[in-house]
């Protein structure tokens, strides 16, 4: 398959581009700022900002499908403001479509969030439920992914937290409540690949080391050696969460235990809170702002982990502390 990574070159997409290739794809990787130095020999590269429909289109030409990875950090407030969440998810998303649609692409895998609204509690929940609606109106074999937060070598989610949460006397919006399921990059990108390329599991066979691994059907292979046309997962949305629950508390902890530096929570009253990141709307280039309180209100968990699509259970992922190399069984309660 020909297929059209936009955001190839970010966290998620250069570990998506390099599983593609590895299962013997035609790989494009569009960005902004094509850097090839993560990307394996044989992947190409294009230049343009899904904001700018002329700039993406004749990227399209050719592609039997695509997956829009493109999205600004939740974590922070953007440059420009929270107009930009709409701009990039709402207005990039439509550009993605459309450049699709007209260049007769048949399936688009869509990366989203969860708990995605129209009406949610801050531009980056709302401008990418917005994407979603223009996703599902498309004509487009669609498929989309709601994830909680990715970790792995090159992402923000560890890094963020050391600097929110300061080892030794750390204080933490709440005491660190706010729960979240993070998945290691790892884990989610062959499911990606697997949306991309229409397979399913089919039950379990026994793997190389006599363990249950789950068995692997590609659209259009069938028992009787008839085409199957029917893919498992376009229409589908997945909400996709890792092993475990964590509180910020508990992602810092590990996150400072990787460094053999220990924390003490300090809660700060969400009260505090709230008034001290309003204020900082009104400063300019203030990195978080009330958004980013508004986002510590609600939990970033799944109700329904949508691995199971996969053949995944929970045991079959990686836990936070075990990419970072940490035994939670000698941490400190």
């Amino acid at each position: 398959m020909r297929i059209l990574v936009v955001g190839g070159t970010g966290f998620i997409g250069e570990n998506l581009c390099r599983e593609l290739h590895r299962r013997g794809h035609d790989v494009t990787a569009l960005s902004r700022s094509p850097n090839e130095a993560g990307l394996p020999s044989g992947v190409e590269t294009a230049m343009g900002d899904v904001a700018a429909y002329d700039s993406i289109e004749a990227a399209f030409e050719g592609q039997d499908a695509v997956v829009n990875l493109v999205a600004l950090s939740p974590l922070f407030r953007p440059k420009g403001g929270n107009d930009k969440h709409f701009e990039v998810h709402r207005d990039g998303t439509s550009n993605v479509v459309r450049a699709a649609e007209e260049h007769g692409v048949g399936k688009l895998v869509q990366m989203s969030a969860l708990g995605a609204d129209p009406d949610g509690n801050t531009a980056y929940i709302q401008s990418k439920g917005l994407a979603e609606v223009i996703v599902k109106e498309s004509g487009l074999d669609w498929v989309i992914f709601r994830p909680s937060v990715v970790f792995g070598d090159g992402g923000e989610f560890v890094s963020f937290t050391k600097k929110l949460a300061p080892p030794y006397l750390t204080p933490l919006p709440g005491g660190g409540k706010t729960r979240f399921q993070p998945i290691w990059v790892g884990d989610i990108v062959p499911m990606l690949a697997d949306a991309l390329e229409g397979v399913e599991p089919t039950g379990e066979e026994e793997s190389d080391e006599g363990g249950p691994t789950p068995a692997i059907r590609r659209v259009g292979d069938s028992d009787d050696g008839r085409a199957e046309e029917q893919d498992p997962h376009v229409g589908e949305t997945y909400d996709i969460g890792g092993p475990e629950v964590l509180t910020l508390a508990e992602v810092a902890k590990l996150a400072h235990a990787a460094d053999d530096k220990p924390i003490d929570v300090v809660p700060v009253p969400m009260a505090l809170t709230k008034i001290g990141l309003r204020l900082a709307d009104f400063v300019p280039g203030a990195p978080m702002g009330s958004d980013q309180y508004r986002s510590l209100q609600f939990d970033n968990t799944t109700d329904d982990n949508d691995i199971d699509a996969f053949g995944l259970t929970p045991a079959d992922l990686t836990t936070l502390a075990d990419y970072l190399g940490v035994d939670p069984e000698t941490l400190d309660d």
